[in-house]
């Protein structure tokens, strides 16, 4: 069985993939390959970061391996947070501290439409390849749930009257920016 490093220690993400690839390929993290240190995230878009993440364990370790951004896109506030959405209000990248910033900065505003995009980059032997998955919503001025982590106590997908910090992993999962970006590339993977 091949082997794919997935360039994070989230126990949780690197479980949902490992188990949407059915075993074709063993999923490593970061801490499975000795990858201790913080992974660089310069650049200004999602897929610059992704692929600045992927190419850094693909360059230091010589391991196949895919690495993700995600950004929350409001439009009200010209697509910000964007890619500066982990530390939005500050270097502390508290998701409480976060979003009391974006509902300060979204209060005068009337138009609560957002996105949540994920970009994620593959280095499959050497060869780069790019996914992305988007979900469309709307920014609650209320906190709402207690699931998820990041913006999803207060973002409302497109379709639904809950915030994804009130759906189940497997809900939000089937209709989620970065559940939609590794679904494809799964069928990319299963392909080969």
């Amino acid at each position: 069985m091949k082997q794919l490093c997935f360039a994070t220690n989230n126990k949780h993400k690197l479980a949902e993939v490992s188990q949407m690839l059915e075993g074709k390929y063993e999923l490593l993290s970061l801490q499975d390959i000795g990858c201790h240190e913080e992974l660089p995230e310069e650049q200004d878009t999602l897929e610059g970061n992704s692929r600045q993440k992927a190419e850094y364990v693909w360059q230091h370790y010589n391991v196949s391996c895919f690495a993700d951004d995600t950004g929350l896109e409001v439009e009200a506030l010209d697509g910000a947070p964007g890619v500066y959405s982990a530390r939005y209000a500050g270097p502390q990248r508290s998701d409480s501290d976060n979003i009391q910033h974006l509902l300060q900065n979204l209060a005068p505003h009337e138009n609560c439409k957002a996105r949540f995009r994920t970009s994620i980059t593959l280095i499959l032997d050497g060869k780069e390849h790019q996914f992305e998955g988007t979900a469309k919503g709307t920014i609650s001025k209320e906190y709402k749930g207690n699931k998820g982590f990041g913006y999803d106590p207060v973002f409302v997908p497109e379709g639904h009257d809950r915030t994804f910090a009130e759906m189940s992993a497997t809900e939000k999962n089937a209709i989620s920016h970065r559940g939609r970006a590794v679904q494809q590339l799964v069928a990319f993977l299963k392909a080969l």
